[in-house]
């Protein structure tokens, strides 16, 4: 394998560093489920009892558990059983993709991501998790139009604009792609999130070695 195809595994991914409940969780692992830290519909979340929270809160550690014992089928049942009960929740839907993406269900991811999306408008995780999903299908200008409204959101969303570069390069605009890279890299580096701008900057040097972004 590549080095290229090494880092689409390391950032094609929505789940990439990013754990199920506060951050804690190392980034030497990309594929572990998050609370992401861009808070989802806070004045429904604030509406609910103590145990509808202890609830919310034990079904997304169960998933988060499953997930890292490699049972997808586990997480994405606790997952739904989350959303049935708190069918408002964006952080469920969005949480669902991710696991459907892993087991190669991209089509049944992007409609959970849509409809975490839908719930909230400015949920630019779900909206990279999409982009990733549709690149995985060779919807390329589909996802890069994902990536740009993720990074309307947050503009300094690192892995965004890793996934960016990396569908840019694909369709041939490299000067783009290696810009947006090499901004990656920088945000990465700025905070403190040195495996990932490794990566990312070990790829830049190998695409800087050619011409025809086709050989990725």
């Amino acid at each position: 394998m590549n080095l290229i195809s090494q880092l689409k595994l390391a950032f094609v991914k929505p789940l990439s560093c990013l754990t199920l409940c506060l951050l804690t969780t190392s980034v030497t692992s990309p594929l572990v489920l998050a609370e992401t830290s861009y808070p989802q519909q806070p004045q429904r979340l604030a509406q609910l009892g103590d145990r509808e929270q202890l609830e919310r809160s034990r079904l997304i550690q169960e998933a988060n558990v499953l997930y890292s014992q490699g049972n997808f089928t586990g997480a994405e049942e606790n997952l739904r059983k989350l959303i049935k009960k708190f069918p408002k929740d964006a952080f469920g839907y969005y949480q669902l993709g991710n696991v459907l993406y892993q087991q190669r269900k991209a089509e049944e991811a992007i409609t959970q991501y849509k409809e975490a999306i839908r719930l909230n408008s400015r949920y630019a995780l779900a909206h990279n998790g999409m982009g990733i999903a549709l690149a995985s299908q060779g919807r390329l200008q589909e996802a890069i139009l994902e990536y740009q409204k993720a990074l309307a959101i947050n503009p300094e969303y690192a892995d965004a604009l890793a996934s960016l570069g990396q569908a840019l390069w694909q369709q041939g605009n490299r000067d783009q792609a290696l810009a947006s890279l090499e901004k990656a890299a920088n945000i990465f580096k700025a905070q403190n999130r040195p495996d990932k701008a490794n990566r990312v900057e070990q790829l830049l040097q190998q695409l800087k070695t050619t011409d025809d972004p086709s050989v990725s």
